[in-house]
């Protein structure tokens, strides 16, 4: 059974929430009540959303470079350049150094394989602020499959 946005929504929002510790205070990082927070904190971001799609969560650095979980795909932005893609049937790669103890850099990159074969990368930033997007990721991917 197909779930509703509300519900990937919900789900995934428990699930960040529940693997994170607080407070929830990061600097590129944060997960979303409502669109309309999301679209206000970053007006010059314009993502194109279906009727019913939801934000999740995202980790924005600047306009050029950002990553942004809805309830129907995963939308990066690296150096300018933008990819996105649908989390349905997608399997979940690598996390990267989420801990940022190998390089010791402020964020790093996730990968997911699309249902199309392609692999989509996405930003995450190190530290307790990284279960933001890797959980909210992985769930979405779990629970739309």
């Amino acid at each position: 059974m197909k779930k509703s946005d509300n519900s990937i929504y919900s789900i995934c929002i428990a699930s960040i929430k529940r693997s994170t510790i607080l407070p929830y205070d990061f600097k590129w990082t944060r997960f979303y009540p409502n669109n309309a927070e999301f679209y206000s904190t970053y007006p010059d971001i314009g993502l194109t959303l279906l009727a019913e799609e939801l934000i999740i969560c995202s980790t924005i650095i600047n306009s050029e470079n950002y990553s942004v979980l809805t309830t129907r795909k995963l939308v990066t932005k690296d150096n300018g350049i933008m990819n996105s893609g649908k989390l349905e049937g997608s399997i979940d790669k690598l996390y990267g150094d989420f801990k940022g103890n190998l390089e010791n850099k402020a964020v790093t990159f996730g990968l997911v394989q699309l249902a199309d074969g392609n692999n989509l990368k996405y930003l995450i930033e190190t530290g307790k602020a990284s279960m933001v997007m890797i959980h909210g990721v992985r769930t979405s991917i779990r629970i739309t499959r």
